[in-house]
């Protein structure tokens, strides 16, 4: 039972932030949404914690992409940005209201 609560945890942090541009928002015409998450998250659980986060939808397909570092200069100073992975997911069922911009 422990194991399947902390699980559970894990899966609540798995996705950091939904990524909200120009191109996220023409695919969800589509029903793909797009969302950082975790980097050391799979597939299965990405669309595990979808589920979790967003009742009476079923993931269909999750296509996932590593975002490399970056050098940034700010004046004198350089240094860079932080790795991270998003996670595009095409969902069946109704849309996700809070993400579709309506």
């Amino acid at each position: 039972m422990s194991t399947m609560k902390q699980n559970k945890e894990r899966l609540y942090d798995i996705i950091k932030k939904p990524l909200i541009t120009e191109k996220s928002m023409t695919a969800t015409a589509q029903s793909q949404y797009t969302f950082e998450v975790d980097k050391d998250a799979t597939k299965t659980e990405i669309a595990q914690a979808i589920e979790l986060a967003f009742p009476n939808r079923k993931v269909k397909k999750v296509r996932t992409v590593y975002m490399p570092s970056h050098t940034k200069r700010v004046g004198y100073s350089v240094g860079r940005t932080q790795s991270s992975k998003k996670a595009i997911v095409t969902i069946e069922g109704d849309p996700i209201e809070e993400l579709a911009g309506v």
